[in-house]
């Protein structure tokens, strides 16, 4: 199977540009898959298991998934077999593909988290104790975050040269190595250059954000930087850096602008992905309206 797994990855990385953490993923779900087969006992050779493949085998596997995956990583693993077993069939390498006839699970529609404008104005403008340097990068990420509604990952990627500051705008590399122009808040762009002051001298292939040892802010790392500031503010603690991109998202929804400039501005390709933050901003609505409202629906 390896050699069709190579090939596999080579098509989706070159031909199809999927984003390496997307390859990472889908390789890992095929994996996944092979070893069910093997738990199977009936997949020895390289060539058997693309024959022995059926329906009702894959009907097994979705079965043993729902006992310990959520919806949206089911959609996933299963969308990565159906795109493996077609890209077989196109290959030549088998004629017709098993999961054709399989249904995707519906997936469970979730409100993302987002927090108040008031929380952001706690989580922001608060001061925290802390080493300077940390304390000024921290800061400045989160009021980047927030200020662009950018995704910790584009975030993490960007370099010294990614910030326009007289321009007071950013360049990010999203999902597919699509790349777009955000503009910077005036609050965020304030921040940047305390910290980059405190920074002193850099270059414009120098990572913006990083750790204490001087290597690029991780992921993670921005994360549990996230925790200590929130415990330290007394905030809710399962607040995430993408709960920021969805109170960006959703304030400026708030604030009556249009979807499809939000839309432009999160990077996402797909207006239906953007509509989501409807619900939330309809969530606060009628919030508001319950607790405002002399004839609400709650007394």
């Amino acid at each position: 199977m390896d050699s069709y797994l190579q090939r596999f990855k080579e098509h989706i990385s070159v031909e199809r540009n999927l984003s390496p953490r997307t390859v990472d993923a889908y390789m890992r779900d095929l994996s996944q898959f092979y070893d069910f087969l093997l738990e199977t006992g009936n997949f020895k050779g390289q060539g058997d298991w693309l024959r022995n493949v059926d329906l009702l085998l894959l009907r097994q596997y979705l079965a043993k998934l729902h006992k310990s995956c959520r919806r949206t990583s089911i959609a996933r693993k299963i969308s990565a077999i159906r795109m493996f077993f077609r890209f077989l069939v196109r290959e030549g390498i088998i004629e017709t593909s098993p999961v054709d006839g399989l249904s995707t699970p519906r997936q469970e529609q979730y409100l993302p988290k987002v927090l108040g404008a008031e929380q952001i104005g706690t989580l922001l403008d608060q001061p925290v104790a802390g080493q300077k340097i940390l304390v000024l990068r921290d800061l400045a990420l989160f009021e980047l975050v927030y200020s662009c509604g950018l995704r910790v990952g584009e975030v993490t990627r960007l370099n010294i040269g990614s910030i326009d500051p007289d321009g007071q705008q950013v360049r990010v590399v999203g999902k597919g190595d699509k790349e777009r122009i955000i503009p910077i808040g005036r609050q965020a762009s304030i921040a940047l250059s305390h910290y980059l002051a405190e920074r002193g001298e850099t270059t414009t292939d120098d990572p913006l954000f990083l750790n204490h040892r001087g290597g690029r802010l991780t992921a993670r790392s921005v994360q549990r930087n996230l925790k200590t500031r929130l415990v330290r503010l007394n905030l809710p603690t399962d607040v995430t850096p993408h709960a920021l991109r969805h109170s960006f998202a959703t304030h400026l929804l708030d604030a009556g602008a249009d979807l499809r400039f939000i839309q432009e501005l999160l990077g996402h390709a797909s207006l239906s992905t953007t509509q989501r933050y409807t619900k939330v901003s309809f969530s606060h609505l009628t919030e508001t309206y319950d607790q405002c409202h002399p004839r609400s629906r709650k007394k």
